[in-house]
Order: structure tokens, then sequence, then C-alpha cells
């Protein structure tokens, strides 16, 4: 379930993005001309204007064809260095909270078999369902994990606003990066793009137990299908910031994990070794629930038909003749 609502969240923002890109491209505005009213012309004056300016300028400086090209590295750079301490603290929350959670999975799976049980009572459920809370609970864990929606949100406006740069200003639509235009959609750069967001999906399953690999399969699809998906969609010149960061994502998996996982697994095994995880939950635990819960739904049946009975008989006596009335 947590991994699901991550993976759902990444699409929706993804999406979102899409969604405004396509906006952008579609808002009845004639060529070259920026939006004046609505959302979009927000977000043109917030970024799409500051960055078409500082590519222009970029390059007026670097001069010759590729000056554009180089801008939009230049800016992709600068925005992936900023993001990339909060990736890598991220990820290393993500892989301190994935060895911790691999060492509850027995208490884990007493929980999820205890819910596989035929005829289990709506309180039962409950009961159970609850115990998965106390076990993150009073371990100091939280169920929502160490990933975190923050990088993605920071690139979301650097990302608009490169699409509204070039698509709003004629010189920078008519420039090109080694002969790919950079104001058309670009299928060489959509799939170099796309590839190395594969490949840094498969080093990041390098070192993951296998019960996590299955869990985190999503994202070998997720991440390529919407970098092409939006790269299609947009300028050239969007694709190439989506290469670019392609790049300093696989440099950023290797880091992760060569250099954090290897010493996250180290500090953690030693932190278990000095204070070990609570147990919170034994098959004696899941027994007492399932006991006491059919105990007590035993016992208000029979008080129920208890009741019943004594009805019953104070029916019959009212129907009862009186003798002594008679007499």
């Amino acid at each position: 379930m947590k991994s699901k609502t991550k993976y759902f969240s990444l699409f929706a923002m993804l999406g979102t993005l899409a969604l405004i890109l396509s906006g952008c491209a579609n808002n009845g505005q004639s060529i070259y001309q920026a939006p004046t009213s609505g959302p979009y012309a927000w977000v043109f004056s917030l970024f799409g204007k500051p960055i078409q300016n500082i590519m222009l300028a970029v390059e007026h400086q670097i001069g010759g064809t590729n000056g554009a090209g180089w801008a939009i590295i230049i800016i992709t750079f600068v925005v992936q260095l900023i993001v990339m301490p909060l990736r890598l603290a991220s990820q290393r929350k993500m892989t301190t909270q994935q060895e911790k959670t691999q060492k509850l999975q027995p208490q884990m799976k007493l929980i999820q078999e205890a819910l596989k049980k035929p005829g289990l009572t709506q309180p039962q459920q409950m009961q159970i369902s609850q115990l998965q809370m106390r076990v993150y609970k009073e371990n100091n864990m939280s169920m929502m994990g160490g990933m975190g929606c923050l990088p993605l949100l920071i690139q979301l406006p650097i990302m608009m606003g490169i699409y509204q740069a070039v698509a709003y200003s004629k010189e920078l639509a008519a420039s090109s990066f080694f002969g790919i235009s950079l104001g058309q959609r670009s299928i060489i750069l959509t799939v170099i793009a796309t590839l190395l967001y594969i490949i840094q999906g498969y080093l990041s399953m390098v070192g993951i137990p296998e019960e996590q690999k299955k869990a985190m399969q999503m994202t070998l699809i997720l991440s390529p299908a919407m970098t092409f998906f939006i790269s299609i969609s947009a300028p050239g010149a969007l694709a190439l910031y989506f290469l670019v960061g392609g790049f300093i994502a696989i440099l950023q998996q290797l880091i992760t994990t060569f250099i954090i996982m290897p010493k996250v697994k180290k500090d953690v095994a030693k932190e278990l070794n000095d204070r070990p995880l609570k147990v919170v939950v034994t098959q004696e635990t899941i027994d007492n629930i399932l006991n006491t819960s059919s105990s007590s739904s035993t016992t208000t049946e029979d008080t129920k038909n208890l009741h019943q009975d004594l009805r019953a008989r104070n029916a019959g006596k009212q129907k009862r003749p009186n003798n002594s009335d008679k007499d």
C-alpha cells in the first residue's frame, strides 16, 4: 500500500506537468506570443521569462549554433546540483527505513497471515490491522517510508520554465544543438533520455532484497515511461533537460548504490545490535485477539439468545388463563 501511494503520487505530479505543458501548447496564443492572462501567464512571468533571459544571455555569451543547448545544460546542472543533496539525503533515509523494515518482516508476516484467515469479524480485522501501526510507532518508524517528493517539486517549475522559454522565443525556437532542433520534438533526445532512466532504474535494484525488488519493479517502468511521454510531447529543449538529468541521475544512483547503501547497512546493523527493534506482534498476540474476539462474540450471542428466551417465556405467561379469576 505504501509503495502504491508513492508511485501514484509520482505519476500524478508527472501527469500534472504533462497536462500543463499540453495546455501551454494549446492556450489559444499565436506562435511565439507569450500568454497574457490566466495561470499560464503567471507561470511564464515567474519561471518562463527569467529562464528565457538566462538562456538568451548564455547563448549570446557562448555564441555559435549550439549556444542555447549549452545554456540548457548549464541550467540543468545547476538545478540538479541544488537538488542532489536532497535526493541523497532522501535515499539515505529510505535505505535506512528499508533495512529496518526488513528486520520487521517476521512480525509483518504474522499480521498478513492473520488477515487472510477465513471468518474474521470486522472488529478482529480492525485490531489486527492496527497492530501494523503499533509495530512502526513503537520502533520510531514511519509507514510512509523515506522517499520524499521535494526534489521533483523543485524541478517542476524549471521544466515548465524551459518549455515556455523556448516556445515563446523565436530565437530559441529556431536554435539547435549539434543539428538537433530545440524548438521541435526530437525522437533522438527522447530515446536517449528514456534509456538513461531505464539504466538508472536497474542500478537502483542492485543490492536490494528480492522481496523489495518486487515492490519496486514499477519504478523500472514508471519513470522511463513518463520521461518518454513528456519528452515526446514537448520541444527538444525539454528532452535535452531530461537527457542531462538522466546522466546526473545515474551518477547519483552510483553514489547511492556503492557508497551510501553499504554505509547505511553497516550503521543500521550496529544500531540494531545496540538497540534491537521491539517485538510488538507474536503468534500469541494474534491468538489472543482471535480468541478474545471469538469469546466476546459467543458471549454476546448467548446473551442475545437468553434475552429472546426470557421474552418468549414472558409472552407465554401472559397468554396463559388465570385460574383464580375463574373460581
